[in-house]
């Protein structure tokens, strides 16, 4: 019967009766138009018109602060807010001043409250706008943009009806231009919109300026936020403050690094700083080698902290502040299991109203070692937005922690530390994947409960890939089934893999910037970044010959008594860049690949009555001779050279090596055969049945140029003709070792 009553309520306001159906389905949205309503008849009577009604709706679905509900239908009802600019501007008002009393002096010119538009002001508005734009009028005619005219009027005549401006401007220019023409039904061709730059995209500070957190959609004001801020800009000078808060407990990934060069770049962008923040709440998990690789990667994308901190610089603070909690009522020690406190329906604990003096000795007791572990928890009392209830702020764990020792054997959990952190640190924008979005009241509300400045959380999409998996338990299974050989395998897509496959830091950075920054959720395909990696190995990747599957070639007319030197650019487009010399001698070495016996149409390499040349040398060589084992295997190659411009140009030129070193060379393709491996629709056999056994491909006697024969671990270059390789850490002064990071065109086949 309420929901007839309230569905008879919606339409008599002017909502169609799908809209107001829509309207009952929020519960929220639906209570407080029912309180606008029926204030609004106790004023207009029981029939309210379709104008004020649509005033309401607007009121009831985009206000914030419902404390100012009955203060804005009082406005709407009495008619003294009757169009929809007076009600944007007064919802920004009531926005932009969360505290009693009102000034409604202020309120009511800042609203336009009393001025009156006349039809007169309207129509010399309107006619104004049209002269100025006369000559382009009579030229496009209708396909001129009359929303251009309407906005000139209404900047001038602020509080004016936008129906009577749009009534006014069809008017005038009907009586200018006459009814339309044939030519004037036409659609204007579209023009195409150029694509924003990277720096055009909209950031957090189109939202929010530094110290205007009062502003923000779901930010709850309390009569000490107002100081709180002043407090907050007089230390901080308004200066932006972000900070980057990975858990000590694995290796940062490619999702990672599009949250460092967000909060690092942000920050960059606005001259402001950037915290690298530990979260080591959790000692059980952190490891000394995860600090000291996501310190390194950190360096690695080219930033640097302003300072390094940790959560566990705060633990007396965060241990006196959930005291504090526990005296205000709201917190307890609760005594449930953690299986009982799984899911999002649980029951309320049944010590969820214990005494005050009660928690407090009780706390006292888990702080001093008197509870085993799961024994007791103290829980905040609130619900978030995803229905959890009362979330714990700390438990018991009997780990020594890497920086406090045994100080502790209670530690705080992320819900309770993460936003106080924050308040110490006085960050100014919180920036965070949107999984976090269900925790942004609690975020709210502890730093409210205990009066502190309290930060904005502003969440955003994280960044995945296909054919990828960086959840860290799922790595250590692929570490433990021996799938990969460690976090830093070059197949994964961890930030030390892709150090180790090659992948330098600035393409890594340009992927982030190219993705962007949107609230949804990317998942981007792996020759996206792969892309990046050209892009930049290309202008820096010196080149070098190098062969992989080797077939030996004897010159036998070779035009010298010993071997040549041959000078070979460092960038062949680019000879500024310098030159490196390699020796061309009698006996060279060419990829198998490279020769055919018997080649199928269309093949240009070296053949029976087809020559080829080699690069840099300016010799061409024409088969001669072919040497076979005792299996009929081709074993080595007999040929002539002459001089490349002795007559016709070959079709082809190779690569070679002459007087080589021998290397390693490791291959890598995607390490799992479908996008979305963790996707039990699309692989039920889960991840670990979804692994490429051909993912990796090991040359062991692969050679190499020896321009390269003083490479260092990282150094990266071009094998022409092959694509682009990195040096390996597991290069020792014997052997050197390759990793391909890319290869020289796009393959979808390869990651």
């Amino acid at each position: 019967m309420a929901t007839l009553d309230s569905l008879s309520l919606f339409t008599g306001l002017g909502l169609s009766e799908q809209k107001a159906r829509e309207t009952l389905k929020n519960t929220a949205l639906s209570a407080q138009l029912r309180e606008a309503a029926t204030q609004a008849q106790q004023t207009l009577g029981s029939t309210i018109d379709k104008a004020t009604g649509t005033l309401l709706y607007g009121l009831a679905s985009r206000l914030r602060d419902t404390r100012r509900l009955s203060f804005l239908v009082s406005y709407i009802a009495s008619k003294k807010i009757h169009t929809e600019p007076q009600l944007s501007a007064a919802l920004e008002y009531v926005r932009s001043h969360p505290l009693d009393p009102i000034d409604t002096v202020d309120f009511e010119q800042e609203c336009g409250v009393g001025v009156i538009v006349t039809p007169e002001q309207i129509e010399e508005a309107v006619e104004a706008a049209i002269n100025r734009h006369r000559p382009q009028l009579l030229v496009e005619r209708y396909h001129f943009n009359m929303g251009l005219l309407m906005g000139e009027a209404r900047a001038v005549l602020k509080w004016a009806d936008g129906k009577m401006i749009k009534n006014e401007v069809d008017m005038q220019v009907l009586h200018l231009l006459g009814p339309k023409l044939e030519a004037d039904l036409e659609k204007k061709p579209k023009v195409a919109k150029a694509r924003l730059e990277e720096t055009d995209r909209r950031t957090v500070k189109d939202v929010m300026e530094n110290g205007e957190n009062y502003k923000t959609p779901g930010y709850v004001v309390t009569p000490h936020t107002m100081n709180l801020l002043k407090q907050h800009l007089e230390i901080t000078g308004g200066q932006v403050r972000t900070r980057f808060p990975p858990e000590p407990n694995g290796i940062l990934h490619i999702g990672h690094a599009k949250a460092i060069n967000f909060n690092f770049g942000y920050a960059k962008a606005n001259n402001g700083i950037c915290f690298l923040r530990f979260d080591d709440t959790n000692p059980e998990k952190e490891e000394a080698k995860f600090f000291s690789a996501i310190c390194d990667m950190v360096a690695w994308l080219g930033y640097t902290p302003y300072k390094v901190t940790y959560a566990s610089d705060y633990f007396d603070q965060l241990y006196a502040w959930a005291v504090e909690l526990i005296r205000r009522g709201l917190a307890y020690v609760c005594h449930q299991r953690v299986e009982e406190l799984k899911g999002h329906n649980t029951l309320p604990s049944p010590w969820r109203d214990r005494p005050t003096e009660e928690s407090l000795l009780l706390f006292e007791a888990m702080r001093k070692g008197k509870f085993s572990e799961g024994e007791a928890t103290l829980r905040m009392k609130l619900v978030m937005e995803d229905g959890k209830m009362d979330p714990v702020a700390y438990r018991v764990k009997y780990i020594p922690h890497h920086r406090t020792g045994d100080k502790w054997c209670i530690y705080p959990t992320y819900d309770y530390t993460h936003c106080l952190c924050d308040s110490i640190e006085h960050i100014t924008h919180s920036l965070c994947t949107k999984e976090f979005q269900a925790r942004r009241s609690s975020y709210f509300w502890l730093c409210n409960a205990l009066d502190i400045y309290c930060p904005v959380q502003w969440e955003y999409g994280r960044l995945n890939l296909h054919y990828a998996v960086v959840s860290k338990r799922k790595i250590l299974q692929l570490v433990a089934t021996g799938a990969v050989r460690d976090w830093d395998d070059p197949r994964l897509f961890t930030l030390t893999a892709l150090r180790r496959r090659g992948f330098p830091p600035e393409a890594i950075n340009s992927f982030c910037a190219r993705v962007g920054v949107t609230v949804a959720q990317t998942t981007m395909e792996p020759h996206l970044l792969e892309a990046c990696v050209r892009d930049v190995l290309n202008d820096t990747a010196p080149r070098a010959m190098a062969v992989l599957e080797s077939l030996r070639v004897i010159i036998t007319n070779f035009p010298a008594a010993k071997s040549l030197d041959i000078q070979v650019p460092n960038f062949p487009a680019d000879e500024t860049k310098g030159f490196h010399q390699v020796p061309f001698a009698p006996i060279v070495f060419i990829e198998r690949t490279d020769f055919k016996e018997e080649p199928e149409p269309g093949f240009k390499r070296l053949a029976w009555g087809q020559p080829v040349g080699l690069r840099h040398t300016g010799y061409v060589i024409e088969l001669q001779h072919v040497v076979k084992g005792p299996s009929g295997s081709v074993e080595s190659l007999e040929v002539t050279c002459r001089r490349a411009d002795a007559g016709e140009k070959p079709k082809a030129f190779i690569h070679w090596v002459s007087q080589p070193l021998m290397c390693e060379v490791r291959l890598y393709e995607r390490l799992f055969q479908h996008k979305n491996p963790e996707d039990p629709t699309e692989v039920p056999g889960g991840f670990l049945g979804d692994l490429n056994l051909a993912s990796l491909h090991v040359v062991e006697a692969a050679l190499v140029d020896c321009s390269v024969a003083l490479a260092k671990p990282f150094d990266k270059f071009q094998f022409e003709r092959l694509g682009y390789f990195s040096v390996d850490p597991d290069s020792h002064q014997g052997k050197l070792v390759f990793n391909r990071t890319v290869t020289l065109k796009e393959d979808p086949g390869k990651v």
